[in-house]
């Protein structure tokens, strides 16, 4: 009897504690051995012109959300329901840190300004234009009990942009600049989608005047600034501890633990805060490549980068193939299928929506930033401007994501106007990053013949023609011993800014911030270290 009660107990505790179980095993055992078709599939197919490993996990998604579907005949396709905090939180803090950390830094300052000018500003215009349009013709077509916040919503869920979906489908090598703006911008424009998503949760549209308008673009302002502020404190604190205490000499596991884990630190403080973690995991990953990463020993340096570049790896894969699969869930399908034309019209709009809200942006700042370029070699041209309007029109898991915040509770809803939101957006995901991403690279070939043979695109330096985006020597494009001209003048500060910005910023980098934090030429040294010269390698 006292065996059967203690029994009970314990099974009781074990329920509590979350033991898993069958169902739990067999998705994620599921999930890992698809995990690893995707990964065999898209080495076969790397070098295909067509599809990348995005489109290949989206497709193997699909197919297995289908095959579920039919084995429970029609009753369920659950394997695992999408939830925005397993992606907010462990899926997209890697793939950000490590674009961050092994960003080229020298192309993406270089085109900063274009970069913040597409990512901020322009991601403010395409929200207001899709959420004006979104007002005028939902308003109008009864969707349920939706109402002008929503629309608003709506706006800033599809002003977002896949810049998980650009890594794939644009080549480093044989388009840099391009890469490198089109990227920077992608990861700007999500950190500005999800604070101008945040900034509307506490916005009343029927109460807007002046005032309330200035509040909410100082608390977008306050937000931004704030965020990356925190992302490039905690990289330097990373810095200056491990440059203190040089844990390597003692214990190399200890020192990448660090590391590893101030990097996912920096991303739940900013969420702790109500900030944008997106911003702050990206500029932390900046700092730590540009300080971090050089205070280590060389094998937590090697350690450290290969670690980093398979977690967002892994999470890329598992991302496309989580949305792949939560796109067949038949709960959300059949509470909008009362209406299926109306289902197909509201997607056609938001596709139709996304591609005016974009080049409502793109082409009128392009032809800004080229007012203020000198040559013809520095502006960048017609064709360069369509590719990238075209290559940021694919939709991914960060609108999927806010929408599901937005419209549903806990996964779910039983609303007729929400359930058509989720599905429609699961739809212009699906379709614009299948379409788009499997047209953007033959788009490239057309357009731009001479990237693909090599030759390439960025006007700011000849050198940088043949240079990768994101280099294998962390932070030796921008720490190189190469000789800087002094600017002779103010109008040398007016005429080329980036030239004397990079001038200024060295010496203060050389003068204060490398004796404090470390970096290239500061490196802690102690005997026996792998950098010590007289450790003899057999």
């Amino acid at each position: 009897m006292g065996y059967q009660v203690v029994a009970a107990q314990l099974a009781r505790l074990s329920g509590a504690l979350g033991t898993p179980d069958h169902a739990s095993v067999v998705s994620i055992n599921l999930f890992v051995a698809l995990l690893c078709a995707c990964i065999v599939l898209g080495h076969l197919l790397e070098e295909n012109r067509w599809l990348n490993e995005s489109i290949t996990a989206l497709i193997i998604g699909l197919c297995t959300g289908v095959v579920i579907l039919m084995t429970a005949k029609g009753k369920s396709s659950h394997v695992l329901v999408f939830s925005e905090d397993l992606f907010f939180i462990y899926l997209l803090p890697p793939i950000i840190f490590n674009a961050g950390f092994q960003v080229k830094k020298k192309q993406f300052f270089r085109n900063f300004m274009t970069i913040t000018l597409f990512g901020a500003v322009g991601t403010m215009m395409s929200f207001f234009t899709i959420s004006l349009a979104a007002i005028a013709i939902f308003s109008k077509m009864n969707i349920g009990t939706l109402d002008v916040s929503d629309f608003l919503a709506i706006g800033a869920i599809f002003s977002a942009t896949d810049s998980v979906c650009t890594l794939q489908v644009l080549n480093q090598d044989e388009t840099p600049f391009l890469y490198s703006l089109v990227f920077g911008e992608g990861v700007v424009n999500d950190a500005t989608s999800v604070v101008l998503f945040n900034a509307l949760q506490n916005f009343d549209p029927n109460q807007i005047d002046a005032i309330v308008i200035l509040k909410f673009l100082g608390n977008f302002c306050y937000l931004f600034v704030s965020s990356t502020f925190l992302g490039v404190f905690t990289g330097l604190l990373s810095a200056y501890v491990i440059k203190k205490l040089y844990i390597g000499r003692h214990s190399t596991d200890r020192e990448v633990a660090l590391v590893m884990l101030m990097a996912y630190l920096s991303y739940m403080l900013a969420e702790l805060l109500d900030l944008s973690g997106i911003l702050t995991v990206f500029f932390c990953g900046i700092v730590m490549s540009h300080y971090t990463w050089h205070n280590v020993t060389e094998s937590s340096r090697v350690t450290t980068k290969h670690a980093f570049a398979t977690l967002s790896f892994i999470a890329e894969t598992f991302l496309f193939l989580y949305v792949g699969m939560d796109a067949l869930d038949i709960e959300k399908w059949k509470f909008a299928s009362d209406s299926p034309g109306k289902s197909i019209g509201i997607s056609s709009i938001l596709l139709g929506l996304v591609l005016v809200g974009r080049g409502a942006f793109v082409f009128p700042l392009s032809f800004l930033s080229n007012l203020t370029k000198k040559t013809e070699l520095e502006k960048i041209s017609w064709r360069q401007q369509i590719v990238i309007w075209w290559a940021g029109l694919m939709r991914g898991a960060v609108s999927i994501a806010l929408a599901y915040n937005k419209f549903t509770r806990s996964g779910h809803t039983q609303l007729h106007g929400n359930a058509i939101m989720i599905t429609s957006t699961i739809t212009v995901v699906l379709f614009s990053t299948m379409l788009f991403g499997i047209l953007t690279k033959p788009l490239i070939r057309f357009l731009l013949p001479a990237s693909s043979n090599g030759a390439a695109s960025d006007p700011a330096s000849p050198k940088s023609l043949h240079s990768p985006l994101l280099t294998s020597q962390l932070g030796s494009d921008l720490e190189a011993p190469l000789p800087i001209v002094r600017p002779s003048s103010l109008r040398m500060l007016i005429t080329k800014p980036t030239h004397t910005i990079h001038y200024y910023w060295r010496k203060f980098d050389d003068a204060l911030m490398r004796p404090m934090f470390g970096g290239r030429g500061f490196v802690p040294y102690s005997p026996g270290s792998p950098t010590d010269p007289n450790v003899l390698v057999e």
